[in-house]
């Protein structure tokens, strides 16, 4: 029986990428008076909403969709939070 899954993806830069995004928010909040912020990194947040036929296929699902799609491996790292969403459907009708 299947499943519907939700997914929390959250993308960030690899701590040794340059993120010049975020030191442009830093020197903004220093600007504004935040002289405590020492680092700035901005990341992607991202919803997946999905249906499986186990927590084990989800995973490996997002998996495949971050490396794919979502995330560049190359400079980025992911990682996600899944959770179930209802009961079990029965996919036969």
């Amino acid at each position: 029986m299947a499943q519907q899954y939700f997914a929390q993806i959250y993308v960030t830069l690899r701590p040794s990428v340059l993120d010049p995004q975020g030191t442009a928010v830093q020197s903004g909040l220093q600007h504004l008076g935040y002289n405590n912020v020492e680092q700035v990194r901005i990341g992607k947040y991202i919803e997946v909403t999905l249906t499986a036929e186990s927590l084990e296929t989800a995973q490996q699902q997002l998996d495949h969709m971050c490396d794919q799609l979502l995330a560049n491996p190359v400079i980025e790292n992911y990682r996600f939070e899944l959770q179930a969403l209802s009961t079990p459907m029965n996919m036969s009708s």
